[in-house]
C-alpha cells in the first residue's frame, strides 16, 4: 500500500511539471509572436532626418548665368545607343556638353527606335519617347537646340565629311575643351556616338555647379514623355490609388547585360545560365569586359555584385511588416528568367501587378501606334524526298534484316524557332537581332517610361539591382535620384546587397521561418537605408558613377529653419553630400505658407504624422493600446509560402 502511494505521488509530480513546462513555452512563444506582429516599418522619421526634410528641389540657375549666344561655335549631332536608363543619362550629358562648348545641339537620335523596322510613322527617333517641343522650349535659356542640321550640312554628313567621336562616360572637361572644341570650331559640325550611357564625368569641380544643375533641369524637367505616355502612366497610377491603400514599386533589375557583366550566371538554372554565359563571352571578345569567363557567382553575390532575387526581396518586405495584401508594382520591361523567378514573390504578395494588369491590350497598342506588319519568319522543314531518292537510299542501306524506319518527326512549332529557342541548342554563336527583336527593343522604351512614372509616384520604392560593378546607368538609380530630388523624405529603400547577402547566409536553412533576432537585424538595416545614413552611403557609391542618381547638394537648397548637414567628401575631395545653399526668399515664404495651411486643415488622422498615415502595416486596436494580440505571426499567415507544404 505505501508503494502504490509513492507511485501516485511520482506520477502527479511528473504531470504537474509537464503542465508547467507547456504553460511556460506557450507564454514565451506568444511573447515572441507579439514582438514580430507589433513591429511597424519606420512609424516615425528618425531624428537625424530633420535636415533632409528641410531640403527643397532647386535646379534653377544661380546668379551670373547667361543665356546662350546666338552665334554658336557649331553643331553637335549625336547617336545614342542603349536602353531607357542609358538614353536618359546620355541626353543630360549632351545638353551639358553643348552648353560647355557653346554649340547648337541637334535633337539626339535614339538608336533603339531608329534601328527598329516599321515602328509607327507618327514618331521620329526622339519623339518616339519624349516631347520634342517641350524639350526645346524648356532649355531655350540654356542651349540652342535644332531639330535637324541645315540642308547643306546634312548632305555633307551623309558623305561622312565631319569628324565623329565616341566619348566614354568618364570623359573629362579637358577632353572637350582641348580636343573637341578646336575641331568643332574648324569643321563647324561634329558627331558623337554615345554607347555607355554617358559622355561626361559624373563629379565636376565646384566651379561647374551650374553644369550639374543643368543636368538636373534636363533630366527632371525638360525630358517629359510624349503626352500619350504621360496620360496612360497617370491613368495607371490612378487605378492603383483607387484600390484604397499605398503601393510599393519594385524593380528587379534582372537584365541579361548586367547579369553577364557581373558574372551572376549560376544564380539561374538551365538554359538561362547558358544565355548569360553566351553574352559574357561576347563581352570579353569585344573588350567590354576584362575578366575570365567562368567565375563563382555565389562569391560575387556575397560581395554584393549580384542582384537580390525577387524571392529574397519578398522575404525582406515580409520581415519589415508588409502584409500579404500589400500592392506590389513590378517595374521593368525585361525580367531575365521570366515569370518563373517571380513565382515566390507573387505567392508571398497576392496583389502583385504590372503594366499588363493595369492596361488593356488596346491601350498598349494605341501607345505604340500603327506599325507595318513584319514578314513572318516561319520555320521551313527540309523538302520531302522523292520516291526515287527513297529507293536509292533503301538499296544503299546495308545488309538485311534492316530495322524498321524511324517514326515520322513531330511538327516544329513556331515558338520553338523564335528568339533564343532557335539557336541556343544548334549554334555556339548568337545571331544578329531579327527585325522583331529590334521592334521589341523599341517597345521596351515605352514600357520603361510607363514604369518610371508609376515608380516615381509610388509610396515606397525597392531596388533589386542598382549600383552594379559595370558603372552603366540603371533604371533603379534614376528613379531613386528623381525621388530624392522631388522629396528627400520619400520612402526609398537603399539596401546594401553585401550586408543582405550575409544576413541571408545566416538563415539559409530556415529562410521562411527565420529566428526573431534575424528579423531584428534585417529591420535595423533596412530602416537605416531609409534614413540619412542610407543617403550618405548612396552618395558615396552611386554619385561617382552617375550624377543623376544622387543630385544633391547641387540641385537642392536648404530652408532657413533647417539645420545644415555635415559635408561628406569623396576620394577626390569633392562634396558628395551636404552643404546646400539657402533657398531663395520666395521659396522660403511659399514653404511657410504651405506649412501654415497644413496646420489649419484638420485631417481624419489628426495626431498621426504623415509617415504613419502612409504606413503599409495595419495595426489592430489592441496593438495601439499596448495590449497583447491574438493575431498569427506574419510568417504563418500564408501557408503556401512554406516550400515544404
Amino acid at each position: 500500500m505505501p508503494f502504490l502511494t509513492k507511485i501516485k505521488w511520482v506520477v502527479l509530480s511528473v504531470v504537474t511539471l509537464s503542465v508547467a513546462s507547456i504553460i511556460i513555452h506557450l507564454s514565451l512563444a506568444k511573447l515572441w509572436t507579439v514582438n514580430i506582429v507589433q513591429y511597424k516599418a519606420l512609424p516615425s522619421l528618425p531624428e537625424d532626418f530633420g535636415s533632409v526634410l528641410g531640403r527643397q528641389p532647386n535646379a534653377n540657375a544661380r546668379s551670373n548665368y547667361s543665356v546662350p549666344q546666338e552665334q554658336s561655335n557649331g553643331f553637335i549631332y549625336a547617336k545614342v545607343f542603349g536602353g531607357f536608363a542609358k538614353i536618359r543619362s546620355s541626353i543630360s550629358d549632351l545638353v551639358a556638353i553643348s552648353r560647355l562648348l557653346n554649340a547648337t545641339l541637334v535633337i539626339p537620335e535614339i538608336q533603339e527606335s531608329t534601328r527598329s523596322k516599321g515602328i509607327s510613322s507618327k514618331f521620329k527617333s526622339f519623339s518616339y519617347l519624349y516631347n520634342e517641343e517641350q524639350f526645346i522650349a524648356y532649355l531655350k535659356n540654356d542651349v540652342i537646340i535644332a531639330k535637324t542640321l541645315p540642308e547643306g550640312l546634312l548632305e555633307r554628313r551623309r558623305r561622312n565629311e565631319f569628324p565623329t567621336f565616341k566619348p566614354t562616360s568618364s570623359a573629362s572637361l579637358n577632353f572637350y575643351i582641348k580636343d573637341i572644341l578646336p575641331k568643332l570650331k574648324k569643321s563647324k559640325v561634329i558627331g558623337l556616338i554615345i554607347a555607355n550611357g554617358g559622355a561626361l564625368q559624373s563629379i565636376l569641380p565646384s566651379s561647374m555647379a551650374e553644369i550639374q544643375r543643368l543636368r538636373c533641369r534636363v533630366a527632371f524637367h525638360a525630358l517629359q514623355f510624349r503626352p500619350e505616355i504621360q496620360m496612360l502612366g497617370h491613368r495607371m497610377v490612378h487605378k492603383l490609388r483607387a484600390l484604397g491603400q499605398p503601393f510599393l514599386a519594385f524593380h528587379p533589375g534582372l537584365l541579361r547585360e548586367t547579369l553577364a557583366y557581373n558574372g551572376c550566371a549560376e544564380l539561374f538554372q538551365d538554359v538561362h545560365t547558358e544565355l548569360i554565359q553566351h553574352r559574357r563571352s561576347k563581352m570579353i571578345k569585344e573588350g567590354i569586359l576584362k575578366d575570365k569567363l567562368n567565375v563563382d557567382s555565389h562569391l560575387r553575390r556575397e560581395k554584393g555584385l549580384c542582384p537580390l532575387m525577387p524571392e529574397e526581396v519578398g522575404i525582406l518586405l515580409r520581415v519589415m511588416g508588409y502584409p500579404a495584401k500589400t500592392i506590389i508594382y513590378l517595374a521593368g520591361s525585361e525580367t531575365f528568367g521570366g515569370q518563373r523567378v517571380l513565382i515566390p514573390l507573387r505567392s508571398m504578395f497576392i496583389n502583385t501587378v504590372d503594366r499588363t494588369s493595369l492596361c488593356s491590350e488596346k491601350e498598349l497598342s494605341d501607345l505604340v501606334g500603327p506599325e507595318t506588319p513584319l514578314p513572318l519568319n516561319r520555320f521551313r522543314p527540309p523538302p520531302a524526298k522523292s520516291e526515287k531518292e527513297l529507293k536509292e537510299e533503301w538499296k544503299k542501306a546495308g545488309p538485311r534484316p534492316r530495322p524498321l524506319p524511324p517514326p515520322p518527326d513531330r511538327p516544329i512549332y513556331q515558338h520553338e524557332k523564335e528568339g533564343w529557342y532557335a539557336w541556343i541548342t544548334e549554334t555556339p554563336t548568337e545571331p544578329d537581332p531579327s527585325p522583331m527583336d529590334l521592334r521589341m527593343n523599341a517597345h521596351r522604351l515605352l514600357w520603361d517610361a510607363l514604369d518610371y512614372i508609376v515608380s516615381l509616384e509610388a509610396d515606397a520604392f525597392f531596388p533589386g539591382f542598382n549600383n552594379d560593378d559595370s558603372g552603366w546607368p540603371d533604371f533603379s538609380s534614376l528613379v531613386m535620384g528623381h525621388r530624392l530630388y522631388e522629396t528627400a523624405s520619400f520612402r526609398t529603400y537603399r539596401p546594401d546587397r553585401k550586408v543582405v547577402a550575409e544576413l541571408f547566409n545566416m538563415t539559409r536553412e530556415n529562410l521562411y521561418h527565420p529566428k526573431h533576432n534575424w528579423t531584428i537585424l534585417v529591420q535595423e538595416h533596412l530602416n537605416k537605408s531609409l534614413s540619412e545614413e542610407g543617403l550618405i552611403r548612396q552618395s558615396l557609391l552611386s554619385k561617382p558613377a552617375m550624377f543623376l542618381s544622387h543630385p544633391l547638394p547641387e540641385c537642392s537648397c536648404r530652408i532657413a529653419s533647417a539645420k545644415a548637414t555635415n559635408r561628406v567628401r569623396g576620394k577626390d575631395g569633392q562634396v558628395l553630400y551636404g552643404g546646400e545653399d539657402l533657398c531663395p526668399k520666395w521659396m522660403q515664404h511659399a514653404n511657410n505658407a504651405g506649412s501654415l495651411y497644413k496646420e489649419g486643415v484638420k485631417s481624419e488622422d489628426e495626431g498621426l504624422t504623415d509617415y504613419e498615415n502612409n504606413d503599409f502595416v495595419d495595426e489592430s486596436e489592441s496593438d495601439k493600446n499596448g495590449s497583447k494580440t491574438n493575431q498569427t505571426p506574419l510568417w504563418d499567415q500564408d501557408e503556401e509560402m512554406d516550400p515544404n507544404d
